[in-house]
Parts: C-alpha cells; structure tokens; sequence
C-alpha cells in the first residue's frame, strides 16, 4: 500500500490539486490528512470537499478549530485571526459542524497521527531536541506523523534516551524506517515555512517499509490573486511566494 499524507492545506485550492495530481501518478492508494484544512487562504470549502472525499485518516488542526471556535480566535496572531474570522463566515453550517467532528489525534495499526504533537495534539511545535524526546512518550506506534510547523522534517528516537536530533525530510530519496521508532512532519502542502515555496508531502510505501518526501510546484501567484480578491491580509499573501 503506498500512503499519501498531507498537512496543513490551509484552503490552498491549487496546492492541494497539485499534490493530488503528482500522488496520483506516483500510484497511492490512500490519503491521510494531519489536519488545518482550513485558515489562512481562499477556497476552504472547496479544500474541504476534496478533503473529505479522498482521505481515509483526517485530523483537525488548531485552525480547524479556530474556525470552529473549539478555541479562541485570540490565540492567534491578528492575521490568522482575520483569516479564520473570514473562513467561518464562508462555510455552512454542515461544513463547520465536520470540522468540529474531527480529532487531533489518532492511531492506526503502528501508526499515530496528530496534528500538533503526540504530547500536546493542538498546538505544541516539534521543533527543538527536548520536544522531541519528550513527544515519544507520549505514543507506542513505531511511527507519529506530525504537521503544524510547516516544515518537513524526521526525528529518530535515541537509544540512550539523550536529546533527539531533528533532520531535513530528504526529498525524493527513500527514507527507510525500520524497526526504531520515529517522528515524521511532511511538510505543509499550502504555506510552506522551510523557505522553499513549493507544496510539500510525503508517501509512505509500506512494501518497502519506506518513506518518500516531495516537492510540487503549484501557482502561488493565482492563490494570491484569490486571496486579495476576498481581502486576506497582505501579509498572509506574501508569505506564500517567500516559503516562510
């Protein structure tokens, strides 16, 4: 079974059509998402509808539930704020309502899923050795996929229970996972923040028990033009083309 799995979409219509398309000729057989399928950009409904369809494994991330008000809007910095103000403007009720359904966090088979940290699902970011070597108490599975940060990234579990080490997800090239256990980000698909642009995801291929990362291309500049369109902040806007 090869496993596409994506995070963090952020209403980028045409990020998402392009991961789609290139894990669709690269021959997946399933979809898992880890969650903020909405905030951010212009076209959450039509993320979400494409969302619910494909993904056999769907997370809610904080903006989910954001714009939800499963949490405060004032936890947010103003502009994702404004953004998830306009995005619960937007949707129907049936569609906030699925939003709210969903968890932060699963397990499936020897797989946890969630969005933020297996410690602290919402918002807590693995970014930094100590997070690291603290979020592997907090799951049994030999792998926890994790998104939030935007960045692709790979953390192996120490034997000697020291400071983990977080490493760049390598692009393309296998990445094999034996029989340790690790911490895998894909990447965000909508707002990449590694200072690369490009969409960003990952395909687990079970059969060879390895992992592939990979970077697509999509038109940032027509994301953009939508987004000024329905009056996102600039900010937001600009990000998109600076991958940060």
């Amino acid at each position: 079974m090869r496993v596409a799995i994506i995070s963090d979409i952020h209403s980028n219509l045409s990020a998402l059509n392009a991961v789609l398309s290139d894990a669709d000729r690269r021959g997946v057989d399933e979809l898992w998402c880890l969650g903020d399928i909405v905030g951010y950009g212009p076209e959450p409904r039509e993320c979400l509808e494409i969302v619910r369809r494909r993904a056999g494994l769907c997370l809610s991330g904080n903006h989910d539930m954001g714009v939800v008000g499963k949490v405060s809007l004032a936890e947010f910095n103003p502009y994702a704020a404004a953004a998830n103000k306009w995005t619960a403007q937007v949707m129907e009720e049936e569609e906030l309502a699925h939003l709210g359904s969903l968890p932060a966090k699963l397990v499936w088979e020897d797989f946890t899923l969630a969005h933020a940290s297996p410690r602290e699902p919402v918002w807590e970011y693995v970014m930094s050795p100590p997070i690291a070597r603290a979020s592997f108490a907090h799951f049994e599975t030999r792998v926890c996929f994790v998104g939030h940060s935007h960045v692709p990234l790979v953390c192996p579990e120490t034997q000697d229970g020291g400071n983990c080490s977080l490493f760049p997800l390598p692009e393309e090239s296998p990445l094999p996972l034996g029989a340790g256990r690790t911490i895998i980000n894909p990447g965000s698909v909508g707002q990449p923040r590694d200072g690369d642009p490009r969409a960003s995801y990952a395909i687990y291929d079970s059969q060879e028990d390895a992992l592939y990362h990979y970077r697509v291309p999509y038109d940032i500049a027509s994301t953009q033009d939508k987004m000024r369109s329905v009056g996102l902040p600039g900010y937001l806007i600009e990000r998109l083309s600076q991958g940060h």
